[in-house]
């Protein structure tokens, strides 16, 4: 089975951004977007701290996908079982929950995929959120369960464009980076279990950007 694991030298995670347009019946004007006054704000917590972040509206089926699981508690026991400080830490995979570590980041079989939504100006910044997806060229669907948090302060641009772009951390860039330096083994897992859980909140985007510095584009 191919594994969903990331590394400096083959690109086996990537994120990619579904570019979609709306269409309407041809007899009927298009109505204009209604601003969303509130957004919700996913929190991860673990034992080196709190990661706060939001998702992006023009990537709308990673979002819906995000925040299913998140809601459902799928997420909650899971690890960071890939960690590669100066670049990122991913996580997200059902088989971190079981007591196997040789099976992290494998995946489960027939879990589905997630379209690629290669929404233009979204970046692999420092904290942002990307989906994982096996190898392939760009457009290649994502993982529907495994992401990665970028660690690499100054980013890791030669991602653009490749993966899905799909979030940005608001709170807790620290704590990625103390996940980034734990002890690990040859596979880059961490040698303690790196478990995870996740609420989600929604929130009214003003008091997000009043609270967090998060400005809305």
């Amino acid at each position: 089975m191919k594994s969903f694991l990331f590394s400096w030298a083959s690109t086996l995670f990537l994120a990619l951004l579904w570019l979609t347009s709306p269409s309407f019946a041809a007899d009927k004007p298009a109505k204009p977007a209604r601003h969303k006054n509130k957004d919700e704000v996913v929190t991860i917590t673990t034992a080196q701290g709190t990661i706060r972040l939001v998702l992006f509206d023009d990537t709308p089926l990673h979002k819906a996908n995000f925040l299913k699981k998140a809601k459902s508690g799928f997420y909650n026991g899971t690890s960071f079982h890939r960690v590669i400080d100066g670049f990122m830490i991913q996580g997200g995979d059902a088989n971190s929950k079981d007591a196997d570590p040789s099976n992290d980041g494998l995946g489960q079989p027939n879990e589905g995929t997630v379209p690629a939504e290669l929404a233009p100006g979204h970046q692999h910044n420092y904290g942002s959120l990307a989906a994982a997806r096996m190898g392939g060229p760009a457009g290649t669907p994502s993982s529907i369960t495994q992401f990665y948090l970028v660690e690499n302060h100054d980013g890791v641009h030669f991602l653009d464009g490749q993966y899905t772009v799909f979030g940005q951390v608001i709170q807790g860039l620290s704590v990625i980076d103390k996940i980034a330096k734990l002890p690990k083994d040859g596979r880059d897992r961490p040698l303690a279990d790196a478990k995870m859980t996740m609420k989600v909140e929604k929130m009214r985007r003003k008091k997000i950007t009043k609270e967090y510095g998060y400005t809305y584009p």
